[in-house]
């Protein structure tokens, strides 16, 4: 029961962390769009260095979620394909959208990265 809740707690903490750099990030973007005309030398390299952080997490955060889920649905589907070997193409769909987060979160760094 101690496991259970505890890996309640993580994922909570690990959306909460999520949701915050993507406020983070979109944040830097709105300010960028308020003080376009009017960038001093040491906001503008606080900015780069935030964008590039939120970029970095972005990353690293999307590889780190894709690479659970592949796992788990990788772990589901050998399972499923050594009982029938007529689900193959379903389970490839499903660890297919498993990835799809890693690129998602690539996506979203290089609009960051657009920014700087």
């Amino acid at each position: 029961m101690k496991k259970l809740t505890m890996m309640k707690l993580t994922r909570w903490m690990v959306g909460a962390v999520l949701v915050s750099a993507v406020l983070w990030g979109a944040t830097a973007m709105a300010a960028e769009t308020q003080q376009a005309a009017a960038t001093t030398d040491s906001s503008s390299v606080y900015r780069t260095i935030g964008l590039g952080l939120a970029a970095a997490f972005s990353v690293g955060m999307s590889v780190l979620g894709a690479g659970i889920a592949v796992g788990r649905i990788g772990s589901a589907a050998v399972g499923a394909i050594a009982e029938k070997p007529e689900l193959l193409p379903r389970v490839i769909l499903f660890v297919a959208l498993g990835e799809g987060l890693a690129i998602l979160g690539f996506a979203f760094a290089m609009m960051l990265l657009q920014k700087i």
